[in-house]
């Protein structure tokens, strides 16, 4: 017999109350309201979908983090999203297909995983971003970079720093100028994300090991990674950086740690990860990648960004002060509340006498002459 409590929230999932609530809406209409004015047009996904297309569409994507269950109309497996981007990559290659490029799409909402990452143990949270279908190059990277910052400034965060990475680093140098097996590869990757010089040279990545100090400052560490480059096989790569750092004009702290793969699985030559002072862990993550194409060819290039903002959400809630608020007394003149209303004051009307403007969390009174202070 289940003796637990009916109204416990599973592990990993929360209410938002009021305070709380209220916050989440002004950030998320804040970032949204960034990509709108940049011409990003907003999708609305269904949360639910056929776990084949919410697995396939993107590499990196792992069914095994979804819930999922069986559809007993189709009686096929249905999963609940756990990324919007896949979502965003089968619009692009379906219903948008013939849309001109490049396709500027944004979206906002709630995404659900089976269990939480690492230290972090909700389930359940807030993901809101952009994705510009049809470009990887360095313009696209810096658009997408610069709105993301601009988004998270919007949205409350404070001296944002930006992290540079490039995912497919440990692949480009070792197909020629680090070489490595490719039972190697895998476990060379690995050693570098856990920053793990000893376990590096012990899976074969000695060369690798300059890798984990051309890290930090961008402009000390980009020149650091200019100088391992061997046979200048990462030239390319080290330019479009330096370039879309030159863009962002000093918009936000940018570092660099070029051998970062968590949390980059699907992106290709460019990941960068946002964080903000006060908030702890990371904001927010884009990059550049490609949208797997249902016919089996290469797929379409694309950049994105996508913020998680529920940690930057708490701490604004917990700091914001309460809006004002006017109470409107039994027989209140209703043509004056609605003109208070048409202006942006919140109101709360009596039902009773017993009711009370304090006991409401009102600021104000409805006087003869308008709102007055309690």
């Amino acid at each position: 017999m289940d003796t637990s409590d009916p109204d416990l929230l599973p592990e990993g999932l929360e209410d938002r109350l009021p305070r709380e609530a209220a916050t989440a809406t002004r950030v998320m209409r804040a970032v949204q309201d960034v990509m709108h004015g940049h011409g990003y047009d907003r999708v609305l996904p269904p949360m639910i979908e056929f776990e084949r297309s919410l697995a396939a569409r993107m590499a990196g994507i792992q069914s095994r983090r979804m819930f999922r269950f069986v559809d007993p109309s189709s009686l096929r497996m249905m999963a609940l999203r756990s990324d919007f981007t896949p979502q965003i990559g089968r619009i692009a290659e379906t219903r948008l297909a013939a849309a001109p490029r490049p396709l500027r799409l944004c979206y906002a909402g709630q995404v659900l995983t089976i269990k939480g990452d690492g230290l972090d143990p909700a389930r359940e949270r807030f993901q809101c971003g952009a994705e510009l279908i049809g470009a990887d190059n360095v313009a696209a990277a810096s658009e997408i970079v610069a709105l993301a910052i601009e988004a998270l400034a919007a949205a409350g965060g404070r001296n944002i720093s930006v992290d540079f990475t490039l995912p497919d680093l440990v692949d480009t140098l070792a197909e020629k100028a680090m070489p490595l097996a490719p039972g190697q590869i895998e476990a060379v990757r690995r050693e570098l994300d856990t920053k793990d010089a000893g376990g590096l040279i012990d899976a074969g990545g000695e060369a690798y090991v300059p890798l984990l100090y051309a890290t930090g400052d961008f402009d000390t560490a980009i020149e650091k990674l200019a100088a391992i480059d061997a046979g200048g096989v990462l030239a390319g790569r080290i330019a479009a950086l330096r370039q879309i750092a030159a863009r962002l004009g000093g918009a936000a702290r940018l570092t660099l740690d070029p051998a970062e793969r968590h949390g980059f699985e699907y992106q290709t030559w460019f990941g960068f990860t946002l964080y903000a002072e006060g908030v702890r862990g990371v904001l927010g993550r884009g990059g550049t990648y490609r949208i797997a194409s249902a016919s089996g060819g290469e797929g379409e290039a694309a950049t994105g960004f996508s913020l998680y903002p529920d940690a930057l959400v708490g701490l604004l809630a917990a700091s914001e002060r309460r809006e004002d608020m006017v109470f409107l007394p039994l027989g209140h003149d209703r043509d004056a509340a609605a003109r208070l209303r048409a202006i942006g004051w919140r109101t709360a009307a009596a039902l009773s006498e017993a009711d009370s403007a304090t006991a409401l969390g009102c600021t104000h009174v409805l006087g003869k002459d308008g709102p007055e202070a309690l």
